[in-house]
């Protein structure tokens, strides 16, 4: 009796191996078609202007980023940080602000009835949100609400990891990943994820992403979609870095400064040891030790 509950249990078994093998397969294939750990690729390190301790803005750059924030972004992400006045920062005269503000309408009021109106903005308004408020926003997005841009390219930024952070602790912190960041997130919606990998519903790959495989927002920006009329490439990488560069100043605007800053202090601790070590030598000189 025993041994044919063995066999029985050995046939089961065998059974179970045998239809239910290429199941567990297939599962532990999924399995390690599923990223655990994002993002899935790090952004590539890239060029700009602005980094290093004497980087400034190229104003051309960020009058070309301020395009495409106006034309495609300021559809879903407002900027409520930013004030008009300040893009007088990225060359524009005062005549310029004013007729760029007035492109926009903001909420004002109450007035001497008690409600609320829309006036044309003036350069000490902010830019104006496209949404009323975040559940409109993410009514709109398939439920997730777009994020500011006013300090995006400081918010998001991936950790650059061995050796790299070694080297950033003593040549200096590196400040430019966010606007890698955005570049990379940007460029690289057109990949097409592993075999495997299943892309929920509504939503779009992208291996740049800090958060998850996928997320709500479609790849914004094409090849020719923004007219430049400086000359610049109207492709698709150039789109993107121009409007990480730009993103960048609205998140710093003041990084010039605070670089110029910077510099004319160690000039300064330079020059004050120098001379606390002559004074020392002076007055130790006649005593012996």
């Amino acid at each position: 009796m025993k041994k044919i509950l063995l066999g029985l249990a050995a046939a089961g078994l065998g059974t179970m191996l045998a239809f239910g093998g290429g199941a567990f397969a297939e599962e532990a294939a999924h399995n390690a078609a599923e990223p655990t750990h994002f993002p899935i690729k790090h952004p590539e390190q890239m060029k700009w202007s602005f980094a290093g301790p004497f980087g400034t803005y190229d104003k051309q750059q960020l009058q070309r980023g301020l395009k495409i924030y106006k034309e495609v972004c300021s559809a879903c992400h407002s900027m409520k940080l930013v004030a008009f006045r300040s893009l007088s920062e990225l060359g524009y005269s005062e005549a310029q602000v004013k007729a760029f503000a007035a492109e926009y309408e903001v909420k004002d009021g109450p007035n001497a009835e008690g409600e609320m109106f829309t006036r044309k903005a003036i350069p000490a308004d902010h830019f104006p949100a496209p949404f009323a408020n975040e559940q409109a926003a993410a009514a709109a997005n398939n439920g997730a609400a777009p994020p500011d841009f006013s300090l995006i390219a400081k918010a998001r930024a991936v950790e650059r990891g061995f050796p790299q952070f070694l080297i950033d602790i003593f040549w200096g912190q590196y400040q430019e990943g966010g606007p890698d960041y955005i570049h990379a997130l940007l460029t690289g919606f057109g990949e097409t994820p592993p075999e495997g990998m299943k892309i929920p519903e509504g939503t779009h790959y992208n291996p740049y992403f800090i958060a998850a495989k996928s997320l709500a927002m479609a790849q914004p920006l094409q090849d020719g979609q923004v007219t430049y009329d400086d000359g610049s490439p109207q492709t698709l990488a150039q789109y993107s870095k121009d409007v990480s560069a730009f993103l960048m100043w609205a998140a710093e605007p003041h990084l010039e400064d605070r670089k110029k800053t910077g510099f004319r202090v160690m000039i300064f601790l330079v020059l004050f040891a120098g001379l606390l070590y002559v004074a020392k030598r002076r007055i130790w000189a006649d005593i012996e030790h």
